[in-house]
């Protein structure tokens, strides 16, 4: 739920004419991102607030019964085609390109997925933001998927590597903010024993997280990458009923967003 913030940072993009020609999401940034393509400013934080009480939204019966602490059926179908509408056309017509990060549980691949070469989007957006012990693995497109935060949470050397190279970071830490080793790597391994390769990435994920952030830093110092980070700790639970906390972060966003504006607009001016 921390992702409530970037999407108040990149409604306020929206709200600003503010685009880009590629983007690319981890896990929320994903599930959340993907309306930063679709060009709908308001409706992360809309569809979140109104059914964040819902229990086919999130909680314990749905892990228990579906194997998906977020209910897969009701956020990833339900909402999206029925209750508040995912622009689907605008998504496909909008140039900008658009990645989603998921990683392959069978190989440990990292997969960078670009958005509009498979019929199964939405389900590639749902695999990105599938948690190791709160998701069943995705399949999709011949692949069975989890979390892209497992292989890369933050895939800006990638994004350069396809050849873009004046980049946007949003962070959902503030600066200082040091990833610590994951305590429940010793479960993940027992529960997904079948696929030893996510244990094994997850055991050293945090060094690669700091690691990652370190070279951020240094590309932010050489002004090739603007970091927009909260100013402190955002403290909101992973899964959040509470309409109000959800604003708070978002808003949060907003701020930093509004507050940011010009600099962000200079720094694509470049």
């Amino acid at each position: 739920m921390r992702g409530m913030f970037t999407a108040g940072v990149t409604d306020i993009m929206m709200e600003n004419g503010i685009t880009f020609d590629g983007a690319i999401g981890v896990s929320a940034g994903a599930a959340f991102g993907c309306n930063f393509k679709s060009n709908q400013p308001g409706r992360v934080i809309r569809y979140n607030s109104t059914y964040c009480k819902d229990p086919r939204y999130a909680g314990l019966r749905s892990l228990i019964k579906t194997g998906n602490l977020f209910g897969a059926e009701f956020c990833y179908v339900e909402i999206p085609q029925k209750l508040d509408i995912f622009d689907e056309e605008t998504f496909i017509n909008n140039p900008m390109e658009f990645y989603v990060v998921c990683t392959d549980i069978e190989t440990g691949e990292v997969i960078y997925h670009r958005c509009g070469d498979s019929e199964n989007e939405l389900e590639w957006f749902r695999a990105s933001a599938s948690l190791p012990l709160a998701a069943k693995p995705v399949e999709v497109d011949g692949r069975k998927l989890l979390d892209g935060g497992i292989g890369d949470s933050i895939p800006l050397r990638y994004f350069e590597s396809i050849g873009y190279n004046r980049n946007v970071v949003i962070l959902t830490q503030p600066k200082g903010f040091v990833k610590q080793k994951n305590k429940l790597v010793p479960i993940i391994r027992r529960v997904l024993k079948e696929y030893p390769k996510v244990a094994e990435l997850l055991s050293v994920r945090h060094d690669n997280y700091n690691e990652t952030i370190a070279y951020i830093e240094e590309r932010e110092k050489s002004g090739e990458v603007l970091v927009i980070r909260p100013p402190v700790a955002l403290n909101i639970k992973p899964v959040c009923r509470d309409p109000e906390e959800l604003y708070r972060v978002y808003n949060i966003g907003r701020k930093v967003g509004e507050e940011m504006l010009e600099q962000i607009k200079d720094f694509l001016n470049k």
